[in-house]
């Protein structure tokens, strides 16, 4: 009964991995499709008769594709550089330290959570222009450059930690800034990969701000190009496709790097370094 059970779930997580994984394999295969291939036929054809990278190559050559890129790498990047540091130092005091409105502080916080961005689209378009930041990277990253999100997801994760742990270190001699660095930060390492995993999606595939606040093609990220790449071939699936597949290999590398910093208790992996 019990075998039976462990191969009926591994079916069925089976099934649900295809049908998650279905339209990403769908897209790679019609960008490899030979323009000689039908991509509508039906029943479908999911693997392609005569394979070709031609369509990535037409895509490099029909647009910047390679400028894209750059700013999302860009963007994306720095964006997680900023959110972790800035919401690790921000939730480090709201979580391990004692001072008069902590707890309105940190309500405040959330509260801004519930707040759609499409509400302060046009006041944030308003101080980026007041501030020069329009049609800049940098009026892309800056306001998003630290998440209340980050800020929640990180204090929990402070409050996880023994308290004996930075007693220890205090005890050693170490500065405030020495302990949240060297002693505080490695402990939330699944915290900190699981914030810029968030991030980094969240940062790479953002469109509208991007094309808000965009006005040089030169500075357009991969979304916003994708957006052109799809209107000059919007009767070529097969380079939408290509163009689309491209930039969605960052996101899996990432990500295949970071997963492994879901699994384990990342106290005792800190505690080891």
């Amino acid at each position: 009964m019990r075998l039976f059970k462990r191969i009926l779930t591994y079916a069925g997580l089976t099934l649900l991995a295809l049908i998650m994984v279905g339209p990403f394999l769908w897209l790679f295969s019609t960008a490899l499709k030979s323009p000689t291939e039908d991509i509508f036929a039906f029943p479908p054809q999911l693997l392609p008769q005569q394979p070709t990278w031609a369509n990535v190559a037409a895509v490099w050559e029909a647009v910047p594709f390679g400028r894209y890129t750059w700013n999302s790498v860009l963007v994306s990047t720095l964006s997680v550089v900023l959110n972790v540091v800035l919401a690790a130092m921000a939730a480090y005091p709201l979580a391990r330290m004692e001072f008069r409105g902590k707890g309105a502080i940190f309500v405040a916080i959330l509260a801004t959570m519930m707040v759609p961005f499409q509400v302060i689209m046009i006041p944030l378009f308003l101080v980026c222009l007041h501030l020069g930041l329009t049609d800049t990277i940098a009026g892309i990253i800056m306001p998003t450059a630290v998440s209340a999100f980050g800020i929640f997801l990180l204090r929990q994760a402070y409050q996880a930690i023994p308290k004996e742990l930075e007693e220890a270190a205090l005890i050693d001699g170490c500065g405030p800034l020495t302990l949240w660095w060297q002693i505080m930060l490695p402990l939330i390492r699944p915290a900190v990969a699981t914030l810029a995993i968030f991030t980094f999606v969240g940062a790479w595939g953002d469109f509208l701000w991007p094309l808000i606040i965009i006005k040089d093609p030169s500075h357009y990220t991969l979304p916003v190009g994708l957006s052109m790449l799809a209107g000059t071939f919007s009767g070529n699936w097969r380079l939408v496709a290509a163009g689309s597949v491209m930039a969605t290999v960052p996101v899996i590398i990432v990500f295949v790097v970071l997963q492994r910093y879901f699994i384990g208790d990342g106290t005792a992996g800190a505690v080891k370094g």
